[in-house]
């Protein structure tokens, strides 16, 4: 029996290794047809028959005797071999791929919260046996777990209920896993199921009609026994030949009413060229109109990026400000907030621009001559999104670094617009610290032909950080190691198809370590020297930085594409923790993408990138909650579904939090005519008011 419940609930590393291979081999006799149908009919349950199973949907039984049918004609003589037809294939593999899902979020949060020290390619029974040991369950040798109230209990391949006697002491649970104390020693039955190791996980939402998870189900059948056609996993839904008609019918559960929950203000982002190139505001009339409808259904304000190639564009501190002071007034007028992201990257070319700023051209200029002022692939291809970190400290734009360039800008900017800081109408600046405005690496530019779900590639090869990397490798006592990895693949790679960010690849040898540590390093310092400036320019307000939520291949061991972003996060380090700590030097809020995001929906439309959009936030959010800092965020893309906002509220407002945590803020991406349309506008304004804490009509 444990053979075939790894067969069903397991992962071979041979299996993940070579992609997640979703094709099921046929059956060669009646009696392992039986055994798996047996236990895909079993129920769902820990602690009233045995072992857990994840319970898929039923196989249909077949009509007529298998036995009876025509042997296959290969003539090989080596015996008959029977196919089952192609729609109960299909519909085996898509049990595959949401046992598979399941299991991947388990082990990406049981490596995330620290501690467990499973192999990255434990399968299902290991996880539910470490999780069963947390609990204070006894797990015994063939996988039976109940709970320590139930030791006298006897262990048996199937087991059946028995009622616990006064005399009978509890078998010797086998040891435990590394890192895992054992039985008696932990926490009992009553600790929740959402905390492991003293951090907080949200419990999987009740309405999330997106959450596919098979969970335990309360009141779950004794083994042999079918769970009632009226759970959401089982039932009708196996007659579905597809992912989405097998979702549809799961029955949507009751919404959270989030009414006297804490007010998280809500502020949307204005449109990419509400001013144009020539620092004029665009349409003033229209977007006033847009700015009132805003304010009347309860949003708090607007967030807008001041474009450094707009404000300084043709001469260096020779600042136009005109089309900015005309949109604050209007903002003021409108009796709206403000958050002004000071954007020193060009815009164009992410999902949603529609409008094109280069960097000033006196930068351009400079560029032409000296092409290491930007990120540069291990190609020669640079990138003019941004600056280079690696000219942070270095006079090559016209006598000034890169940082005095910012820190001219900044106090430019302060000074231009006192009075709205005095009034309150500017409530916080967001530092733009990277591409997009976020603090990252360039890693993944659709220029040079990147598409979801490649790795990136790493952007250290202008020979400024060249210099630092080589000053690094020197003082280690290794000047070999001053090169940047030549194994790594190239941007839309898959990290098994490298040898540096393949599971036991490279990138954990000790060169390996030490170039991923300088990469991030060169990061965090970044953040820490302009921050340091921004405090000065705008001291007493408050500021804020951006992480992009990077979150395909966060289930592999490496972390491929956190890797060549500059998050040192493989499944054994915390990179966003060093992060967290420069922000909480400097007082700074965190600003985090991608919490409307479905792990399962990006499973489903990519099952080869192995991305975990919720397991992320969750790291992101606990290594700042962590250090005392608060956290902002914001949509990835464009949503106006109510299963979207569910998920942002979710994120927003976690569930038993037992410190009663929430983010700060969070900014909608973006004001559009479709954001205005009657139906989608009320949407939006019931999400509001669940934002705010007031009470909207639920959904039962």
């Amino acid at each position: 029996m444990a053979q075939a419940m790894e067969k069903l609930g397991g992962t071979s590393e041979e299996e993940e290794e070579e992609g997640m291979d979703m094709d099921v081999k046929e059956e060669d006799d009646d009696e392992e047809d039986g055994r798996i149908r047996a236990m895909v009919a079993g129920d769902v349950e820990m602690g009233g028959g045995g072992r857990y199973f994840l319970a898929p949907p039923d196989l249909p039984q077949e009509s007529g005797d298998r036995a009876d049918a025509p042997a296959s004609a290969s003539g090989s003589g080596s015996g008959s071999r029977r196919s089952r037809p192609a729609e109960e294939k299909e519909r085996t593999k898509l049990r595959e791929r949401h046992r598979r899902a399941i299991t991947g979020r388990i082990l990406a949060g049981l490596r995330r919260h620290g501690n467990y020290n499973l192999r990255v390619r434990a399968d299902i029974n290991e996880v539910i046996a470490a999780l069963a040991r947390e609990a204070g369950w006894v797990v015994l040798p063939d996988g039976t777990t109940f709970p320590s109230s139930q030791a006298g209990r006897p262990a048996a391949a199937v087991p059946t209920p028995a009622t616990p006697t006064a005399t009978a002491a509890p078998p010797s649970p086998t040891p435990p896993f590394r890192g895992i104390a054992p039985a008696g020693a932990l926490r009992t039955l009553d600790h929740p199921s959402g905390r492991l190791k003293g951090v907080f996980t949200p419990p999987i939402s009740a309405y999330d009609g997106h959450c596919r998870s098979v969970v335990p189900v309360a009141g779950a059948s004794r083994a042999g026994e079918k769970v009632a056609d009226s759970s959401p996993l089982i039932g009708s839904s196996t007659d579905s030949g597809n992912d989405k008609q097998l979702m549809d019918l799961i029955p949507r559960l009751p919404e959270r009413d989030f009414a006297g929950s804490p007010y998280v203000p809500v502020y949307v982002m204005l449109p990419l060229g509400v001013v144009n190139t020539y620092c004029e505001l665009v349409d003033p009339d229209s977007l006033m109109e847009q700015l009132k409808k805003l304010k009347s259904i309860g949003v708090d304000g607007v967030m807008v990026d001041c474009w450094w190639g707009i404000v300084e564009a043709h001469t260096p501190q020779q600042y136009n400000w005109k089309g900015y002071m005309h949109l604050f007034q209007v903002v003021r007028d409108a009796k709206l907030k403000l958050q002004v992201v000071i954007s020193f990257h060009e815009c164009g070319g992410k999902v949603g621009d529609d409008v094109c700023i280069p960097l000033p051209q006196w930068v351009a200029e400079i560029g032409r001559s000296n092409p290491n002022i930007y990120f540069t692939d291990s190609e020669g291809r640079c990138n003019p999104e941004c600056l280079s970190w690696g000219v942070d400290k270095e006079r090559v734009l016209l006598g000034r670094t890169a940082l005095e360039v910012y820190f001219d800008f900044m106090r430019s900017f302060r000074v231009e617009f006192d009075e709205f800081f005095e009034d309150g109408t500017i409530c916080e600046i967001e530092i733009g610290l990277g591409p997009y405005g976020e603090l990252r690496y360039p890693s993944y530019p659709v220029r040079h032909g990147w598409r979801y779900p490649g790795i990136g590639e790493f952007q250290c090869y202008d020979s400024f950080l060249q210099k630092s990397l080589k000053k690094a490798a020197d003082a280690r006592g290794h000047s070999v190691w001053a090169r940047g990895p030549h194994n790594a693949g190239s941007y839309n790679s898959q990290p098994r198809e490298t040898g540096f960010l393949c599971d036991g690849g490279e990138y954990n040898s000790q060169y390996g370590r030490f170039f991923l540590g300088w990469y991030s390093q060169v990061l965090v310092e970044h953040g820490d020297s302009v921050l340091f400036l921004a405090k000065l320019a705008f001291d007493g307000s408050s500021i804020a930085v951006k992480i992009s939520g990077i979150y395909w291949w966060y289930k592999t061991a490496s972390h491929a594409a956190e890797l060549t972003a500059g998050f040192y996060n493989p499944c054994n380090r915390d990179g966003y923790a060093p992060i967290a700590s420069m922000l909480k030097k400097h007082g700074a809020a965190l600003n985090f993408t991608c919490t409307e995001l479905h792990t399962l929906d990006h499973y489903e439309d990519f099952p080869e990138a192995m991305a975990d959009p919720e397991g992320l936030v969750w790291q992101v959010l606990n290594a700042a909650w962590d250090v005392g800092i608060p956290v902002a965020s914001e949509n990835a893309l464009p949503c106006y579904d109510r299963d979207s906002y569910n998920k942002i509220l979710e994120s927003a407002k976690p569930l038993n939090d037992p410190d009663g945590r929430h983010l700060s803020s969070f900014t909608y991406l973006r004001l559009s005519p479709v954001l205005m349309q009657n139906h989608n506008l009320l949407e939006f304004e019931r999400f509001v008011k669940q934002m705010h804490g007031e009470s909207v009509p639920m959904c039962r």
